[in-house]
C-alpha cells in the first residue's frame, strides 16, 4: 500500500482550491506525502495508490457540486475500502446555531450514503465577483463586494484532527 493521502476537491469559483490546499500542507507539515488535486484529474483511488482520501466540494443550492459527487459515486468501491474524511466549503449556515448545523450536515445527504466518513469538515467560503455571477443577474454582480468567510485556523486545525484518522491502515 502506498502511504500517500488524496486531498481532492472540486471548486466553482475558486475558494474550495485554497481550502484544499490548506489542508494537504497542514498534512504534509504533519509528515504525511499528499497529492491535492481537483476531482476531475485525480487519478483513480486504489489501495496501491493512497492509503487515504480527503474529498471536499463547494456547495452551491444546499449540496456538492455534481462532479464530486459523480467522483465519489465512481470511486464507491474502493472509498469504502479506505479512510475519507468529507468537508464542505459554503457561505451559508455559518451560525453554532442548531438550525445552521442541521442545513450544514444536510450539504452531505448525496455523499454519505456512497462513503462513510471518518470525519466531515464545514468551512465558510469566499463569495466574490465570479461567484455573484453565477447568482445575480448582468451587472449586479460586478458591485458585489468581495466577502471571505474562511478560517484558516479552524481549516489547519481540522486537518490537523483527521491527520491520525488518515494515518491508520486502511
Amino acid at each position: 500500500m502506498n502511504d500517500r493521502i488524496l486531498v481532492a476537491y472540486a471548486s466553482a469559483t475558486g475558494s474550495t482550491i485554497d481550502v484544499a490546499a490548506a489542508i494537504g500542507e497542514t498534512l504534509v507539515a504533519g509528515g504525511l506525502a499528499v497529492d491535492v488535486k481537483p476531482v476531475q484529474q485525480a487519478p483513480p483511488v486504489d489501495g496501491a495508490r493512497y492509503r487515504a482520501v480527503v474529498l471536499g466540494s463547494a456547495v452551491q443550492h444546499g449540496t456538492w457540486l455534481p462532479e464530486a459527487i459523480d467522483f465519489a459515486r465512481a470511486q464507491q468501491p474502493t472509498l469504502g475500502r479506505l479512510p475519507v474524511a468529507l468537508f464542505c466549503v459554503h457561505i451559508r449556515n455559518l451560525g453554532g446555531d442548531d438550525t445552521s448545523r442541521q442545513n450544514r450536515r444536510a450539504y452531505l445527504d448525496a455523499v454519505r450514503p456512497l462513503v462513510q466518513p471518518v470525519a466531515e469538515g464545514y468551512f465558510g467560503g469566499r463569495f466574490n465577483r465570479r461567484g455573484a455571477k453565477l447568482m445575480l443577474p448582468g451587472l449586479l454582480a460586478r458591485f458585489v463586494p468581495t466577502l471571505d468567510f474562511r478560517n484558516w485556523e479552524a481549516i489547519r486545525a481540522w486537518a490537523e484532527d483527521i491527520h491520525p484518522l488518515l494515518s491508520q491502515a486502511a
